[in-house]
């Protein structure tokens, strides 16, 4: 919430304030960042390469929204779409963790297991700060995985670990929650339009795996 958030008689007087502040955090954002972030998205499409998301709460939900998006809607084929999960996504996993180990680790321990060198990450947070998030994006660089963090206020801890962070500079978490999925849904429509060149490229893929097995069947 916005500390600072003015009390207004009206609702629609909120409403239009609050469109207002969300318009201009995203006009005046470099894209540069999210670019590479979409760059990178397809790379891993491509080559297979996994994709983990984390956040807690609200930004917790927009990584299970996201994990979504990139499995399914991105392309709308069988077999298709990002080898993706979000890590905020298994309750009997998070519960564990925070049970055994602390929810500062829920999410660095399930990378410990589950990550290789060359995947990529990409955190969601408002502040920055929470201690899960830090410590996932630590776990990261520790595996040779690439980073990304969306976030918010002033970018807290995560801001300077990640290898590429996307921050709004907002103090009001939720148009810092708003702009974790409108960049998350951006991404995906850039990706949808690329689904014809990467398809025909795992379908080729296909095509030799299937040879190589009845090759080595005969």
């Amino acid at each position: 919430m916005n500390a600072s958030a003015e009390a207004f008689s009206k609702p629609s007087s909120l409403f239009a304030d609050y469109s207002e502040r969300l318009s201009a955090a995203l006009r005046e954002f470099d894209w540069a960042p999210v670019e590479q972030l979409a760059h990178d998205l397809l790379d891993c499409w491509r080559t297979g390469r996994q994709v983990f998301l984390a956040g807690n709460g609200g930004s917790g939900g927009n990584a299970n929204h996201l994990a979504n998006d990139f499995l399914y809607p991105l392309s709308k084929a069988h077999g298709s779409g990002l080898r993706v999960q979000s890590l905020a996504a298994n309750p009997a996993v998070m519960t564990c963790l925070a049970n055994d180990e602390g929810y500062d680790k829920v999410f660095s321990m399930q990378l410990a297991v589950l990550a290789r060198e060359g995947d990529l990450l990409i955190v969601l947070s408002g502040s920055g700060n929470s201690p899960n998030i830090v410590a996932a994006l630590e776990e990261a660089k520790a595996i040779g995985m690439t980073s990304y963090a969306m976030l918010g206020f002033s970018g807290g801890k995560a801001r300077a670990l990640a290898d590429v962070p996307i921050h709004f500079r907002v103090d009001d978490m939720q148009i810092a929650e708003d702009a974790q999925m409108i960049v998350g849904h951006m991404l995906l429509q850039w990706l949808y339009g690329q689904r014809d060149e990467v398809n025909a490229l795992k379908s080729c893929a296909a095509d030799l795996r299937r040879t190589w097995r009845q090759m080595k069947n005969t």
